[in-house]
């Protein structure tokens, strides 16, 4: 029987039907939130201000933002149109994001912003120059709204995840290849996270438990960043 850690929080979750979005609203409906799933396409004009209002309160607000990294393509080769894309879909919506629902969160004294981010924000790799400026840019935010936040008893953290099972960064096609194998190589673990595990972990940091914790870009990466 679920702890029911959430009980009756109410949770925006943004591109719900992607990425970490589900296994994070199971794991979170699980204990005991009321999970608003939102799917809005958060790059349109507006569409931040809207999601927000359209939820009410928001006890926690858990930002899931992400895109394909388009691996393989080095800075010189790099587009103007590639490089915003990177920023308008996992940085500008948080920083929107954030500026709408933590006045609400301020109001109380309460509440909990939770980040999907990536461990390439921590350990760049290579010919992945605008994703991984993109994540790094996540850090640096959660990081410095995190202090500001604090003053306010708002916690706001970040996974910096890497080597999570999901079918667009590692599609059913690619598990078992030589070169998967050879990407497993680089995981001190071997293997892949599940989605399970690293909602867990985003659990415990919307949790009254992580209330200690601020500002942090933690590394769920079986050992590939330190």
């Amino acid at each position: 029987m679920s702890d029911q850690r959430l009980r009756d929080k109410r949770v925006l979750l943004t591109q719900a039907d992607d990425y970490m979005g589900p296994a994070t609203r199971e794991v979170f409906e699980e204990h005991g939130a009321l999970v608003i799933a939102d799917t809005t396409d958060l790059t349109n004009a507006g569409a931040v201000e809207q999601v927000v209002a359209d939820a009410g309160v928001i006890d926690i607000l858990v930002v899931n933002l992400a895109a394909p990294a388009e691996t393989g393509i080095a800075a010189v080769d790099m587009d103007d149109d590639r490089w915003a894309r990177m920023f308008d879909v996992m940085v500008h919506p948080l920083h929107r994001l954030c500026r709408a629902a933590l006045p609400q969160m301020y109001d109380r004294c309460c509440g909990k912003v939770v980040v999907y981010g990536s461990a390439t924000g921590l350990k760049p790799m290579s010919k992945v120059s605008a994703y991984s400026t993109a994540r790094s840019a996540q850090v640096g935010y959660v990081k410095a709204v995190g202090i500001e936040a604090a003053r306010q008893n708002i916690q706001v953290n970040l996974i910096a995840q890497n080597f999570v099972e999901n079918p667009v960064y590692y599609p059913p096609e690619l598990i078992g290849t030589p070169q998967f194998d050879k990407m497993m190589k680089q995981v001190p673990l071997g293997r892949l996270a599940t989605g399970r595990e690293d909602a867990l972990l985003a659990l415990f940091l919307a949790s009254d438990e992580s209330d200690f914790l601020v500002g942090q870009a933690i590394p769920f990466a079986g050992g590939w960043v330190q």
